[in-house]
């Protein structure tokens, strides 16, 4: 037992020494690397001036333009479309007449119920005479009843007379005003086979034609839809990863498939809560109202959107390869004369591809972006097919840009 104690304490201790060899041997390779990467480097740099430009820092999306107030128009009522007034494209103001129903059964209608009405009146009228008459003959027989002329009963009966002929006049009264009433519903419904603009705008589409018999019965079908296209509102889906991003109020500029160097700027109006999950994606919807006061966005136009984090004007711009982030922060790789010179520097707007300096370098200094060599070999490799290309590292976000125009 002691004998195998005292042999393996040396070849632990021989174990622990040789992964201390190691271990060192490997952090010499990597040092001795590294500056045999500097010294190859120093020889064929690729370099770029720093220079002044503008930065855009933006989360990038796709949407699709709609009207922000739209009206589809339906009957409300059943019947024939006898004329049409309107045709696609064409512009209306409200309460223009746009189309008229056959009216024919409606108007019967009406008139039957004028009929009816005027037969209740006329009824009210004979009522109110008959009252008028059993009147006189209840305070006849009253005075006659005093002078013990009449019995008790004739009296009794002329009171009851009185009495079911105000009852009959107030249920007549009463049957008018629901009659009165019928006839106001029939006229309204006269007046809905004339269908007017509820608000100017464009007609967007037509869904009837003349001729074409709509029934109303259970739902009010749709005769056409009016467009306000003089606000449109861009809808646009942005990832769950970049929703945090975005606020009420945030700067936004866009642009159509069919003028993609067309920008035009807006703000965020609203970020809806409820998400759509399109191929397992996760989509906010996001609205930004637009003015279109030449009428050049239309319905269902699809675009590219930047919502600006971020904007500077005017400002030292360095390549991102130029820059990395040390222990005490960021510094950027200049070539000096002697050598790879790390200069710390202080960052501001940061896009995907460059980086704003705010302080710690000076208009021309050169910055180290790459190796001429490493570069040379990749551009192989793509070509041998044994490296791909692939999307940039980083945060989505655009590129170099301007500040918003006015």
């Amino acid at each position: 037992m002691t004998q195998f104690t005292t042999t393996s304490r040396p070849r632990r201790w021989l174990s622990l020494l040789l992964w201390v060899v190691v271990l060192g041997c490997l952090l010499g390779a990597a040092a001795y690397w590294w500056l045999l990467v500097e010294n190859d480097e120093s020889q064929d740099w690729l370099v770029e001036p720093l220079r002044y430009g503008d930065i855009e820092q933006s989360v990038a999306a796709t949407g699709t333009l709609e009207p922000k107030n739209y009206v589809e128009v339906g009957a409300q009522v059943s019947g024939q479309i006898k004329h049409l007034m309107v045709e696609e494209g064409e512009v209306v103001k409200k309460g223009q007449l746009l189309a008229e129903i056959d009216a024919s059964v409606f108007e019967l209608n009406v008139q039957t119920a004028e009929a009816g009405l005027e037969n209740l009146k006329a009824q009210l009228t004979q009522q109110e005479a008959e009252l008028e008459l059993e009147m006189l003959r209840l305070k006849r027989n009253e005075g006659l009843y005093a002078r013990k002329a009449i019995s008790e009963d004739a009296l009794f009966e002329s009171r009851t007379n009185v009495k079911i002929l105000k009852a009959k006049i107030t249920a007549q009264k009463a049957e008018i005003k629901a009659n009165a009433a019928a006839l106001e519903a029939d006229k309204v419904s006269l007046g809905y086979t004339r269908i007017y603009a509820p608000i100017d705008g464009t007609i967007a589409s037509i869904d009837v034609r003349e001729g074409q018999t709509l029934n109303a019965t259970n739902s009010a079908p749709t005769v056409l839809q009016i467009s306000d296209l003089s606000v449109m509102t861009l809808r646009a889906e942005v990832s769950e990863a970049d929703v945090p991003k975005l606020r009420r109020g945030m700067d936004v500029k866009f642009a159509t498939l069919g003028n993609p160097n067309r920008y035009r700027w807006s703000t965020v109006r609203q970020i809806l809560p409820t998400p759509e999950e399109v191929n397992d994606v996760v989509l906010y919807q996001v609205l930004v109202d637009v003015a279109n006061d030449n009428g050049r966005l239309m319905d269902s136009m699809t675009t590219k959107v930047f919502f600006v984090e971020g904007a500077a004007s005017h400002v030292l711009v360095a390549p991102v390869a130029a820059i990395r982030n040390g222990r005490n922060g960021a510094f950027a790789r200049v070539a000096g004369a002697n050598g790879v010179e790390r200069v710390p520097v202080e960052l501001g707007v940061q896009s995907r591809t460059h980086a704003e300096i705010r302080s710690g370098l000076d208009e021309g200094a050169l910055l180290i972006t790459g190796s001429q060599q490493k570069q040379t070999t990749t551009e192989a490799r793509s070509m041998t097919g044994n490296d791909r290309p692939g999307p940039p590292g980083g945060g989505m976000g655009g590129g170099m840009g301007g500040r918003r125009g006015g």
